[in-house]
C-alpha cells in the first residue's frame, strides 16, 4: 500500500510540474498552522500554490524530468511554489514577509534560476511593456527615415522656389531656355 500511495503522490507531482510554468523550490522551517494558512492565502491570490512534497517522492520525479538540475536543492524540508504563469515578482513580495520560507531556486519558463536569478527576473518589465517599447523604437526609426528622405526634395523645392522668385524680381531677363 505504501508503494501505491507513493505512486499516486508521484503522479500528482508529475501533473503539477507539467501544468506549471513556474516552479520554485523553498527551504521550509516549521511555522504555526495559521501562518501556513495565511501564506497559502496570500500566494493563492496570485494563482501561486504551495505544495508540500517529500524528498523521497520528489527526487525520482525530478530525476526523470527537465527539472533534474533542481535535485541538489532537495536536501532538507522543502516546499514547492507552483504557478501556471510566471509570477516571480508577486511570489518574492509575499516571501519577503515570511522568514521561515527561504527561496533556493526556481524553474521559470524552462529556465533554471538561482535566487538571484529569480530576483533579476522579477525586475524585468512585463511582456506588454517590452512590446510597446519595441514598437515605439521601431516607429521612431521609420519616422526619422521618412523625414530624412523627405528633407532632400523639400529643400530642392525651396531652392527652386527661391530661384523663380529672384528671376521674377529681376524681370525675367535671365530665364532659362524652354525644354
Amino acid at each position: 500500500q505504501e508503494d501505491g500511495y507513493a505512486r499516486v503522490l508521484r503522479g500528482q507531482l508529475e501533473d503539477t510540474l507539467r501544468a506549471s510554468r513556474m516552479v520554485a523550490v523553498c527551504h521550509y522551517n516549521s511555522m504555526a498552522d495559521e501562518d501556513v494558512a495565511t501564506l497559502r492565502h496570500f500566494l493563492r491570490r496570485h494563482d501561486i500554490h504551495v505544495k508540500f512534497v517529500l524528498n523521497e517522492v520528489a527526487r525520482p520525479v525530478l530525476a526523470q524530468s527537465k527539472l533534474r538540475n533542481l535535485l541538489p536543492l532537495f536536501v532538507c524540508r522543502n516546499i514547492l511554489l507552483v504557478s501556471p504563469e510566471p509570477r516571480a515578482r508577486e511570489m518574492l513580495r509575499v516571501l519577503k514577509g515570511v522568514p521561515q520560507v527561504n527561496l533556493l531556486g526556481a524553474c521559470i519558463d524552462d529556465t533554471i534560476l538561482s535566487r538571484q536569478g529569480v530576483e533579476n527576473f522579477a525586475r524585468l518589465p512585463s511582456l506588454e511593456v517590452s512590446q510597446g517599447q519595441t514598437v515605439a523604437a521601431l516607429s521612431l526609426l521609420s519616422s526619422q527615415t521618412s523625414s530624412l528622405l523627405q528633407r532632400g526634395p523639400a529643400h530642392l523645392t525651396a531652392l527652386l522656389d527661391e530661384h523663380i522668385r529672384r528671376l521674377r524680381d529681376t524681370g525675367g531677363a535671365t530665364e532659362p531656355p524652354p525644354g
